[in-house]
């Protein structure tokens, strides 16, 4: 496999992830988190409905009714919905950071879903990321935010989506399965709006802003395919981490947010245990190889 390449495209993947997330950011101050996410979500499913035409693939397919894709679907809207409004409402270096812990959350979950063996090792360095997370939202201190829970409710989603797309049908592509998650926003967000009072029409600004969001958000989840497809999972996943570093710069310029000491520490700290979660787990798949 070419991990260079494969690196090369996770590390694009992670940029435009943070560049979606500014979009989203700067929309919310303007239009209801509702409205963003209905016109997200179809500004997305368009793009990977084209996507999955261009490889001659089936929109509608009948593994779309398993359970493993009901699952998807329920923490996918549970991760947008709540990382949407973590993004509204907090800090985007903050929400990022949060957000990195989602590899750390997978590995346990495979281990207690899935029976994947996670050595002692593993488990405390889950443990250490965890209180990275904890260092960031500073339950019960003078510094808690209660919408700091939002990016943490959001992560969890988003790592229960990865579980679950880890369950589906191998019949459905990425592209489908991107078909699907973003229409499911569509809904979604015209509930929510339903219940806050009705959208407002966007403004030319704001319009841009979403349509900014959409197409780096297409462009984000594809090469984060082509990363993932390319090189080894172990080599290339760890470049997921990079976001951050996107997202911290992002905030500064565009945001003027200013990280304290405590924030960027458990920043640290969380990429520090997933990094040392992933290095472990190549050795564990490295070690049957030799013995046969």
């Amino acid at each position: 496999m070419d991990n260079t390449r494969g690196s090369l495209y996770m590390v694009i993947a992670m940029a435009a992830f943070a560049l979606e997330d500014m979009f989203i950011k700067s929309a919310a101050a303007q239009i209801p988190v509702g409205e963003i996410l209905a016109l997200f979500g179809f500004g997305g499913m368009c793009a990977f409905i084209l996507l999955t035409w261009r490889r001659k693939e089936r929109v509608i397919h009948p593994a779309i009714l398993s359970k493993p894709i009901l699952l998807r679907v329920i923490c996918e809207v549970t991760g947008r919905v709540f990382f949407t409004l973590a993004l509204a409402l907090t800090p985007i270096s903050s929400a990022s950071a949060i957000l990195q812990a989602t590899p750390l959350v997978v590995v346990m979950g495979a281990a207690i879903f899935f029976g994947e063996k996670v050595g002692w090792r593993r488990w405390m360095a889950i443990m250490i990321g965890f209180i990275g997370v904890l260092m960031i939202i500073r339950p019960g201190l003078e510094g808690f935010e209660a919408s700091s829970l939002l990016a943490l409710i959001g992560m969890l989603g988003f790592a229960g989506r990865d579980l679950a797309t880890r369950a589906a049908s191998p019949a459905l592509s990425n592209m489908q399965l991107g078909v699907y998650g973003f229409f499911i926003m569509v809904p979604t967000g015209l509930a929510m709006l339903l219940y806050t009072g009705g959208g407002v029409i966007p403004s030319a600004l704001s319009a841009a802003q979403i349509v900014g969001a959409t197409l780096f958000g297409t462009l984000a989840y594809y090469a984060l395919t082509v990363a993932m497809r390319t090189g080894e999972v172990s080599v290339v996943t760890p470049f997921r981490y990079t976001r951050l570093v996107f997202a911290l710069v992002v905030g500064a310029l565009v945001f003027s947010e200013r990280p304290d000491f405590m924030t960027l520490l458990g920043s640290a700290i969380i990429i520090g245990g997933g990094i040392y979660t992933l290095l472990r787990s190549r050795k564990v798949v490295v070690v049957p190889v030799k013995v046969h």
